[in-house]
């Protein structure tokens, strides 16, 4: 039977309760937009999109999802408490309703267009350029980062990967979009720098002796790595 991985938008809640067989097979699903059950590949229909969540509370009865899974999702949003104005309105706006007063506001057809429309937004070499430096110099080891990278190997463990630097560029082209302007600028790359490499550098224990933060981390490279 096809279980509800076969959609086209799927809300993985409290993905950190999954077991590692369960997040493994998710894994196919987000990498090869394939399931493959008793040796028989199922293809699963474009667009696919994740969304998740993680408790970072209650840890019992949790699995860390290893690195590879991690690298797969385009952003990690931090989601905080909602500000006394917001929280007004979901409690006087807060009821049930019906599926069927629910309407569609885009077809599948039509994400697909916008789709391919913003992955041809053109990216200017020099802004490639600075997103793939910003990517490299999370990356202490790298034996081309200057001497103020290198000495956060006591705080960063593991980098962010090369699918960093590729999507930097897809939410830049995605944001340049939403703004109305068609080409990607440097500031469209670093105003998704939080939310791009949040959960791809992988902090040290020292890190966390000395309250380093992820963010922490990089506002310092977004100050400390140039534009041009």
């Amino acid at each position: 039977m096809r279980g509800p991985v076969f959609t086209q938008v799927l809300l993985a809640d409290e993905i950190n309760r999954t077991p590692p067989k369960t997040q493994a097979a998710l894994l196919e699903a987000m990498q090869e937009k394939t399931v493959t059950v008793a040796g028989k590949v199922y293809r699963l229909e474009e667009p696919f999109i994740v969304l998740a969540t993680q408790n970072p509370i209650e840890l019992e009865g949790t699995y860390p999802l290893p690195e590879a899974q991690l690298d797969r999702f385009l952003f990690e949003l931090l989601v905080d408490y909602p500000s006394l104005p917001t929280e007004r309105d979901l409690v006087m706006q807060h009821s049930f309703t019906p599926l069927e007063r629910i309407s569609p506001v885009l077809s599948q057809q039509e994400v697909l267009r916008y789709r391919e429309a913003i992955a041809q937004i053109p990216a200017a070499p020099n802004v490639v350029d600075y997103a793939v430096r910003l990517v490299r110099a999370t990356r202490p080891t790298d034996p081309q980062a200057p001497d103020y990278i290198k000495r956060w190997v006591r705080w960063v463990r593991w980098g962010a990967s090369p699918r960093g630097s590729q999507y930097l560029i897809l939410g830049g082209r995605a944001r340049a979009a939403c703004q109305g302007r068609f080409n990607v600028a440097c500031e469209d790359v670093a105003a998704l720098a939080p939310l791009v490499l949040r959960h791809r550098i992988i902090r040290s224990f020292q890190a966390d002796a000395e309250g380093k933060t992820t963010d922490d981390i990089i506002a310092q490279l977004l100050a400390e790595v140039p534009r041009n």
